[in-house]
């Protein structure tokens, strides 16, 4: 075949020194897609890597946060509890003098000083958010309650009517269920 602009012949036939120039041309945009493709792949798994590492740090700075706020808000958990049979000898104490006794000139000033410390004791208590569970009169719960007996009575079955021991509530975590009886229907 001829070229008609300038006559010079053009062979339109492929040669093999054609062919595999052709044949380059089109496996090097391929293999340039190809490696393109699997970078593009590295790069999505990196940047999915990298979102699940930040989503994970910021999950451990608010654990540790939360920990933090815990270990301040009840770090006094244990010498609470310590504390708690304190409050109950001394409300004992008190429960234990007659009225006899605390119209006694001799001892009045001991049962005043008895008072005054049992005052003091629940407004420490109360600053530092340990509060006493309500008892008796209240159904059981026993979340907060421990059932120690049944007595017979005319109350709803499940009525707390009898508080034996105090219980305690540090903020919203139980130091102490109190001990309690409870109503049950007389036979």
């Amino acid at each position: 075949m001829t070229n008609t602009d300038n006559d010079t012949p053009v062979d339109d036939a492929p040669t093999p020194e054609n062919a595999a120039a052709e044949a380059d041309a089109t496996e090097a945009p391929e293999g340039a897609n190809d490696e393109a493709a699997r970078l593009a792949e590295q790069v999505a798994a990196v940047q999915q890597d990298l979102l699940y590492a930040r989503a994970e740090t910021q999950n451990v700075r608010r654990r540790a946060e939360k920990e933090v706020a815990d270990a301040h808000a009840y770090a006094a958990t244990k010498f609470a509890r310590d504390i708690l049979s304190i409050a109950d000898n001394l409300g004992r104490a008190l429960a234990a003098l007659s009225d006899e006794q605390r119209a006694d000139e001799a001892i009045k000033p001991l049962v005043t000083g008895l008072e005054a410390t049992e005052r003091e004791l629940m407004s420490v208590f109360e600053r530092h958010g340990i509060t006493r569970i309500a008892s008796v009169g209240l159904p059981l719960d026993p979340n907060q309650h421990q059932a120690m007996l049944e007595i017979p009575s005319d109350k709803d079955p499940g009525t707390i009517v009898q508080e034996m021991q105090a219980g305690y509530m540090m903020k919203d975590r139980l130091l102490r269920p109190a001990m309690v009886a409870v109503a049950k229907a007389a036979e």
